[in-house]
């Protein structure tokens, strides 16, 4: 039962936000607030509850006659990743607590049902369901951009939408595809994923669904080539929603990939492992230039975003237990960091009315707290030694130079790139003479107890990261065997040529 509300609670804070909202501005950003602590103590709860690894269950039929089921499932990987989604839920309630003014009701309605709608991503154990929940994640965030974004914000948000429609009716021909051919072969028509996982499919047939699949999770991760509405998301939307699209919907797309890409057609994803190893050596590499290329403050971390999600997608094609960890980790420090960077971009907007670097500087001795703590959000995107981006990355390049050690080779590069794209954003923005006379505020302190609370957390995942891999170990393991099980031909790591028949 936890996992139903797990799933209910923040929609209906949502709900509720929004008939509270004639009150008072405060009211639905407290109603918010609360059914996000509410969520974040339940998944802890679960977490702590003696059996943090194992596997929560919760069935009822849906639509029997189609196969269809209300199935939630939660095992380490998903908790982890609703964890994520709870507490980050909270700190886009607190970094939209000043700049939110309008509509403030129907903006945490949006926000909520986002959230839930990210929860139903991670719990869904059915097709049909996964998809239901897929695309309600669309048009909330649709919203959160057209209304409350900036300057460009109806191109961004058009782009958005038209990016994750498109790539999302792929993904519902290749559930479709799935469905009928398991049907076929078996009699029995279900999009149930633990039947799923051992349809039987003719090579041509299962790279056709599997593409299908890859693409939609491409989009939303992003890969590249398929990135170019990220940016502009990212540079128009509200801080929340820019915390919100880079902590948790960007990871929808990675999660899709560990939990349905890989399990449900082991022998296409495995053929097609070194494109997509390729595609995220190159998003390492591309997002990291681009970033430096980049004044616009949003734009730049936005950037970043690709630079460190490639080393995710290069993770989970390597598909052995190091690099897998690495990619969970990444994904849950990622979250911590680049959330964080959103949040001072969207305070410097606020203060000084720009999101240009070129017309900063000085900022260090203005505003010595939030340059402290950018300091040390920019050292964690990096992937400075004792914070946990560090940890992610270099369980990444140890797995993958297991497979393909010239790929792993060529990823380590995004961490120099890395290092020169943070430093220089620190210099510019920070440091060096003023470039307009401007007295900032520094943080107040529901910005500085936000970004504390982040930076501890990535200290945490830096210094002790082994409950977290503990956590996620068992179900990680489980996927692995399922796809081993199903290999079509025994692959290893060969010295030095990587994976070999």
């Amino acid at each position: 039962m936890i996992l139903l509300w797990l799933l209910i609670i923040p929609a209906l804070g949502g709900v509720i936000a929004v008939a509270v909202s004639g009150r008072s501005r405060l009211a639905p950003r407290v109603v918010a607030l609360v059914a996000m602590a509410v969520e974040l103590g339940l998944a802890a709860a679960a977490w702590g509850g003696g059996n943090p690894a194992g596997t929560l269950d919760y069935r009822v039929p849906w639509i029997p006659a189609l196969g269809v089921s209300f199935h939630l499932t939660m095992d380490g990987l998903s908790l982890l990743l609703i964890l994520l989604t709870a507490l980050l839920g909270i700190i886009a309630v607190l970094a939209s607590w000043r700049g939110i003014q309008e509509r403030v009701g129907l903006f945490h309605l949006n926000l909520l049902v986002i959230l839930s709608a990210i929860v139903g991503v991670f719990l869904a154990a059915d097709l049909f369901l996964f998809y239901f929940f897929w695309e309600l994640m669309l048009l909330p965030m649709y919203f959160l951009i057209d209304l409350w974004g900036h300057e460009r914000r109806h191109y961004a948000a058009v782009k958005f939408f038209l990016f994750t429609l498109l790539s999302g009716l792929l993904m519902l021909v290749a559930i479709l595809g799935l469905y009928f051919a398991h049907g076929r072969a078996t009699g029995v028509y279900t999009f149930d994923y633990a039947a799923l996982l051992g349809t039987r499919l003719p090579p041509g047939t299962a790279m056709w669904l599997m593409l299908g699949f890859f693409t939609a999770f491409a989009v939303k991760l992003p890969a590249v080539p398929l990135h170019t509405w990220l940016a502009d998301a990212h540079t128009e939307a509200p801080t929340a929603g820019s915390v919100v699209l880079a902590g948790l919907l960007l990871k929808t797309g990675a999660y899709g990939m560990i939990r349905f890409v890989v399990p449900l057609f082991p022998g296409a994803a495995l053929q097609f492992a070194p494109v997509a190893m390729s595609l995220g050596v190159a998003g390492i590499l591309y997002g990291a230039f681009l970033a430096f290329a980049q004044h616009d403050f949003k734009r730049m971390v936005a950037y970043t975003s690709i630079s460190h999600l490639g080393f995710v997608l290069l993770g989970i094609f390597a598909w052995n237990q190091l690099a897998l960890q690495g990619a969970v980790m990444q994904m849950l420090c990622h979250g911590l960091s680049t959330g964080g960077l959103f949040i001072v971009a969207g305070a410097l907007q606020e203060r000084l009315g720009t999101r240009d670097m070129r017309r900063m500087g000085g900022l260090w001795t203005a505003v010595p707290r939030m340059g402290s703590l950018t300091l040390v959000l920019a050292l964690a995107s990096l992937g400075l030694p004792g914070l946990g981006n560090f940890v992610g990355e270099w369980l990444v390049l140890l797995g993958a130079y297991q497979v393909y050690p010239q790929l792993a080779v060529l990823a380590t590069v995004g961490l120099v790139l890395a290092t020169v794209y943070a430093l220089w954003m620190l210099h510019v923005a920070f440091f060096g003479p003023a470039r307009e006379a401007s007295h900032p505020a520094d943080l107040d302190r529901r910005e500085l107890a936000v970004l504390a609370v982040m930076i501890a957390l990535l200290v945490w995942l830096g210094l002790g990261p082994q409950r977290v891999l503990d956590t996620a170990a068992p179900a990680l393991a489980q996927l692995e065997s399922t796809t081993e099980s199903r290999m079509p031909l025994v692959y290893t790591a060969a010295e030095p040529g990587g994976r070999q028949p």
